[in-house]
């Protein structure tokens, strides 16, 4: 084999006897090759024969101990040059014991560096067979310990990532479609790991998708994201459509083998916080709507006219809670329009023209409803759209109804309704919650109003 830094041909001593310094040999096919795939590797690599000798003895071995190969192939063992004396019978005894070893055997141990310095390495090594099967040497690959150690830090976090934890950790190619998927990541996308790999996320992400792959391609592009974004998702699931939030970070994937970064892909790293979002909004309706029934308080307190405090106190609720409000007061066995607002364009809660009109609801109608529970009732469309709201006798875009009743000193004064368009969600328990909180106090106003009314016939 022809003579380079990786190896070196062994020639017979003048006295026949073993083997001399290296010298010139004829070319040997492959021998180019051969050489080129040793200089090529990432970690360091050398040789022994049968005798201890080196024969082999590659760039990385020479960039971690400073030993070029020419200085380091023909010598016996590390003895005084790459290991400390006192050192030196240990290591080269553990060393040549694997050539008849089965297996790969992991030793640790310090060499010494050219300039005279210790690095401690840790080798794997196995024994070398002839043509014959008889042992003919022993190869060891060695790398500093601390790299070898980052390196298992960062093999295991890997693995600790994609098997479970806290976060859900999807790997996705350059087309974004999942290649790992963790087991905390496959619970909350409600599939199993195997079952997502490689298929599109708009298969199980109904709402929110375009959002995620924008992001995902952003990072693709420009690099990694300076913080977590939260995404607001729809997810189909077997139970149905569930709406989630994820915290979620990205990391662009780019492969360390390439001279120049060569995207493989996205790392997303997600949390599920619905619940922490939705207590956090639910927080900050209900301190908006106490801070709003404050400030209706006080605007009523300033009102001559009963009335016109009841209206001040419609109009701070209707801020963020519904688009119209209706008030219904009871004469006799009837109810009549007092106060709306305007059936077109939202506006302030005003006195109906004429002193109010009477009302004919059909029975059942859930203004009646709320009068004979004298409590709340929700409604919603459904299906019936327009012609549900004109048959109740409200606004043609409304699609969900609230309807609370009036109570003062034991009495039902009538029925409070809050109507809200298609675009807004369905009432649910805390808005009736809210609804009743308003609807004391209107009644309040409406008690004293009338009272002042009776007053002079009583006189």
């Amino acid at each position: 084999m022809s003579a380079s830094r990786s190896e070196t041909t062994r020639v017979p001593a003048p006295d026949g006897s073993g083997t001399g310094p290296a010298g010139p040999s004829a070319p040997e096919p492959g021998g180019d090759l051969l050489a080129a795939l040793l200089d090529g590797m990432d970690a360091a690599l050398c040789a022994f024969d049968a005798d201890g000798v080196v024969t082999h003895w590659n760039r990385e071995a020479e960039r971690i101990l400073g030993w070029p190969a020419e200085e380091a192939v023909g010598r016996r063992g590390f003895t005084g040059w790459a290991v400390r004396a006192a050192d030196a019978e240990e290591i080269q005894g553990r060393l040549m014991a694997v050539m008849d070893a089965p297996g790969r055997h992991v030793h640790e141990f310090a060499l010494l560096r050219k300039d005279g310095s210790r690095v401690l390495v840790r080798t794997q090594s196995a024994g070398v067979r002839g043509a014959d099967g008889a042992a003919a040497g022993v190869y060891c690959a060695f790398s500093e310990v601390h790299a070898q150690i980052d390196l298992e830090r960062s093999i295991a976090l890997s693995e600790a990532l994609s098997d479970d934890g806290s976060w859900g950790v999807v790997l996705v190619d350059v087309d974004l479609r999942p290649t790992v998927v963790n087991a905390y990541a496959a619970r909350v996308l409600g599939t199993s790991r195997a079952t997502l790999l490689g298929r599109p996320l708009g298969e199980l992400i109904v709402q929110g998708v375009e959002e995620l792959e924008g992001a995902l391609q952003h990072v693709l592009a420009e690099g990694s994201t300076a913080g977590p974004a939260e995404l607001w998702v729809t997810l189909r699931t077997a139970e149905g459509e569930r709406r989630r939030c994820w915290r979620s970070g990205f990391l662009r994937l780019s492969s360390p083998l390439a001279e120049e970064p060569v995207p493989l892909g996205v790392g997303w790293l997600f949390q599920d916080v619905t619940d922490q979002k939705l207590a956090e909004q639910e927080a900050d309706r209900l301190r908006f709507r106490c801070n709003q029934l404050d400030r209706a308080a006080r605007a009523a307190a300033e009102c001559e006219d009963p009335m016109e405090a009841a209206a001040s106190h419609l109009d701070f609720a209707l801020a963020g809670f519904a688009d119209h409000a209706l008030l219904d007061l009871g004469e006799g066995s009837r109810l009549v329009r007092t106060a709306a607002t305007p059936a077109g364009a939202p506006g302030p809660v005003a006195p109906v023209a004429g002193g109010g009109i009477p009302v004919r609801y059909p029975a059942g109608h859930p203004a009646l409803q709320a009068v004979d529970r004298t409590g709340s009732v929700r409604a919603s469309a459904g299906a019936g759209g327009e012609r549900w709201a004109v048959e109740r006798q409200w606004p043609a875009d409304t699609a969900h109804a609230l309807c609370v009743v009036l109570r003062s000193r034991g009495r039902t004064l009538g029925a409070l309704t809050f109507l809200r368009g298609a675009s807004r969600p369905a009432f649910e328990r805390p808005d009736a919650t809210y609804a009743e909180s308003v609807a004391a106090r209107v009644a309040a106003a409406v008690d004293l109003a009338q009272s002042l009314r009776e007053a002079p016939r009583r006189g």
